[in-house]
């Protein structure tokens, strides 16, 4: 993938998943994450071979050179409710079943809530179900565990509980399980990416290792540092500023890794996400 290339953008895909490649078209991308579904609804979609076919033959067309979803916000695969977990499990297979049929890359997953407060149990019951969709998915895409802002009974906020749960899903699925890193998310979870930029990857490296980050989600923040409230800001213009994307655009390690914004997209989406993505490649120095 190419210094240009890497960049992307969350976008829509009302009217047909197939029309996905085309808006990321529209923002000069050819990465882009999608919902595969309704976010916030536990109904799943037929997908039919036609509209997959049509989604496949058009980003083959386009070129495009990477493709994420992002999961439910309904599922909560660290639920200690019986019930929740079962349907959240179910709920996350289907999304695997839909992201293979569609050729994706990845899945992009939150790791949900331990909302007894046990964390611990939380963070293992959320590796049995990452494990079950991949042995259930074998030849389907990555699962990519996201960072969370590690609020209240949340799971993934820090590094070593993405650690754990990635040490937890056995082989050979383990193999398949990634990490997307969220700026935004970090900075209000606590990880200094203005003040101690370096020290961030080196304990990144010391817990599940940089190698496993295979997306970004690249989103200011409108929240203050260690708040861990997650709200995203347009690039350069909330609390993490600019400094961090021009080091991250810059970063020789992390030069080939997929990045896509989830900044706000105001009344005209296409035109906010062109700026952002205008910024973010005005910060390459070479």
């Amino acid at each position: 993938m190419s210094t240009v290339d890497e960049l992307g953008a969350h976008v829509s895909v009302a009217g047909g998943v197939e029309r996905a490649p085309g808006r990321a078209a529209e923002i000069d991308a050819v990465v882009f994450q999608i919902f595969t579904k309704q976010p916030n609804r536990w109904a799943d979609p037929v997908l039919g071979e036609d509209a997959a076919a049509r989604f496949r033959a058009e980003a083959a067309g386009r070129e495009i050179a990477y493709t994420a979803a992002h999961d439910s916000y309904l599922i909560n695969l660290s639920s200690p409710q019986p019930a929740l977990w079962r349907r959240s499990a179910d709920s996350f297979g289907r999304e695997l079943e839909r992201a293979a049929i569609l050729g994706l890359n990845a899945v992009v997953t939150h790791p949900g809530n331990a909302t007894d407060g046990d964390r611990a149990s939380g963070i293992e019951r959320n590796a049995a179900g990452v494990a079950e969709a991949l042995e259930a998915v074998p030849a389907g895409p990555r699962v990519l565990l996201e960072l969370t802002a590690g609020a209240g009974t949340s799971v993934g906020g820090t590094f070593e509980e993405l650690a754990r749960i990635i040490q937890l899903v056995p082989e050979p699925h383990r193999g398949r399980v990634g990490v997307c890193f969220d700026t935004c998310h970090a900075w209000v979870a606590g990880m200094d990416l203005c003040g101690d930029y370096d020290g961030v990857w080196l304990r990144a490296d010391d817990t599940f290792g940089t190698h496993r980050i295979e997306l970004f989600h690249l989103n200011d923040a409108k929240s203050a540092f260690g708040s861990h409230l997650d709200r995203h800001e347009s690039i350069g213009k909330g609390t993490l500023g600019i400094e961090p994307f021009r080091r991250l655009m810059n970063s020789d390690r992390f030069r080939a890794v997929p990045k896509v914004l989830e900044t706000p997209k105001g009344d005209d989406g296409v035109s906010a996400d062109r700026e952002n993505l205008v910024v973010l490649r005005g910060l390459r120095l070479r």
